[in-house]
């Protein structure tokens, strides 16, 4: 119920000690201030990362190989390993059942492209047709890389947005023909990857094609997978861990590779990297609410402080009360109403003063890992109770103290 002398009491006290309970509403605003922006920070950190697995498939498992660093069965170490498509072939069969997309990569970097009198140097890689889905892209126009592709060794080509913008100048590209190191290479397609610029400046031709015109055999430079979707992440991530271990096992059974050595096959797992990533920016999160704790408990110490001042400059005026009857509990509900009003006063202030602040700044932030700061309605929610919380903890102590009052000598004090 709204009492207009209790509020009149609440300002007027607020009036006489206006300087102190500025610099305290200063501490405690500027406390939440902090707390808001870091958790912004930090979820604008979980968005960078989400970008940055959105550019492939979630669960997409990458396994390249390099050189040995273990001897092994009288196998000196540095011996170069090299995948072929009995390495792709000995995944798919084996792992039937489990694989959603698979595809084999051979790649060619700095290749020299032309069309007409435009010309650039992009990555080309040699694929399967499931390589659509496993880096998550997009197709602008025309069509991806097909199985019949890769049978007949079709010279077709899928063509990244940014090729298409640098080598056509937004003309139409099917059905054209560019010249990639020599080589006529029909387009059929135009994709756009949601990696961006960087991911857009390739070119994708069929695994066949790509061996026979490099001279490359049956050689691989990568293996690509993802897995059949589970109901839970955990058995996601479980599934993919199992498969990831085994592939890695059966490669270096084939190629005679130590099983210590962790340097001659690599095996990248998108979901246990995502895992990683999140582990870590819970426990920055965590860090940054413990961060906005402690720089609010400094603001409720404050405030404490002003309290006990007010208390004590009112001692005579609260022993007053008590002889004419008040109960302890309405003393200590007049010191926590001031104290929750200058705490939650102040907090409000710096709480919408960030929310601004990341309104207006938030959107512009584009880096790595991190991307438009923001927070959500049950954080300012959260911060609304810390406030409550903190006002009532400040005001507490002081209020127990005037609630112990003795009126005798409260009218004595001078």
């Amino acid at each position: 119920m709204f009492n207009l002398e209790r509020w009149q009491e609440i300002f007027e006290a607020i009036r006489k000690n206006k300087l102190r309970t500025f610099l305290t509403g200063l501490s405690v605003a500027s406390g939440i201030f902090i707390l808001v922006i870091l958790l912004g920070i930090g979820q604008g950190m979980q968005n960078g990362v989400q970008q940055q697995f959105e550019s492939d498939a979630t669960n997409r498992i990458s396994v390249w190989t390099n050189v040995t660093s273990v001897e092994y069965k009288g196998l000196n170490p540095g011996r170069r390993i090299e995948m072929d498509n009995r390495d792709y072939d000995l995944a798919v069969n084996k792992n039937e059942d489990n694989i959603e997309y698979k595809s084999g990569v051979y790649s060619r970097w700095g290749q020299l492209t032309t069309f007409k009198k435009e010309s650039g140097s992009y990555r080309v890689e040699g694929v399967h047709g499931d390589y659509q889905f496993l880096e998550n892209e997009t197709l602008v126009v025309g069509r991806y890389i097909n199985q019949g592709d890769v049978n007949n060794y079709e010279k077709h080509a899928v063509i990244g947005n940014q090729v298409y913008l640098d080598l056509f100048k937004g003309k139409d590209a099917l059905g054209e023909y560019i010249d990639v190191a020599g080589i006529k290479f029909k387009v059929v397609g135009v994709y756009s990857d949601p990696g961006g610029e960087r991911e857009e400046t390739r070119i994708f031709i069929p695994i066949s094609t790509a061996q026979r015109v490099y001279n490359a055999g049956d050689k691989l430079r990568s293996l690509a997978f993802t897995l059949e979707k589970h109901d839970s992440y955990e058995d996601a991530l479980a599934a993919s861990e199992a498969f990831s271990a085994q592939l890695e096992a059966d490669l270096k059974t084939k190629h005679t590779i130590a099983p210590t050595d962790d340097r001659a096959v690599n095996v990248n797992n998108s979901l246990e990297n995502a895992k990683k990533f999140y582990d870590l920016n819970k426990m920055i999160r965590w860090f940054f609410w413990g961060v906005g704790i402690c720089t609010i408990i400094a603001g409720v110490v404050g405030v404490s402080n002003i309290m006990l001042i007010i208390v004590k400059e009112r001692t005579k005026e609260i022993g007053i009360r008590k002889a004419i009857g008040a109960e302890p509990w309405s003393i200590i509900g007049m010191i926590l109403h001031e104290s929750i009003f200058v705490t939650a006063i102040a907090g409000f202030i710096g709480l919408i003063f960030s929310l601004f602040l990341l309104q207006i700044v938030g959107p512009f932030i584009e880096m790595d890992y991190i991307k438009n700061p923001s927070v959500d309605f049950s954080v300012a929610i959260t911060t609304v109770i810390i406030l409550v919380i903190a006002g009532a903890i400040a005001g507490f102590f002081p209020a127990y103290r005037a609630a112990n009052i003795k009126p005798i000598e409260a009218l004595r004090d001078e």
